[in-house]
C-alpha cells in the first residue's frame, strides 16, 4: 500500500495488473478485495473454469 496526495493505492503483487485505490486505507483495502475477486473470475473464464469460489483469509 502506498499513501499519496490523492489517497491510497494498493496492488496484489501475485496477480499481474491487479491494482486498486481508495480515498482512505479502509476503502483501498475493500476495493482491492473486489479487484482480486474480479481478476480471478476473468482468469477462470479465460481458462474455461465454470465456477470460482473465493475465500477470505486474515493475516
Amino acid at each position: 500500500m502506498l499513501e499519496t496526495e490523492e489517497g491510497w493505492s494498493v496492488s496484489c503483487l501475485d496477480l499481474p495488473g491487479c491494482h486498486s485505490q481508495g480515498d482512505n486505507r479502509e476503502e483501498a483495502l475493500a476495493n482491492i478485495r473486489e479487484a482480486i475477486g474480479l481478476w480471478l473470475e476473468v482468469e477462470a473464464a479465460e481458462a474455461g473454469i465454470k465456477q470460482v469460489e473465493t475465500l477470505e483469509l486474515a493475516i
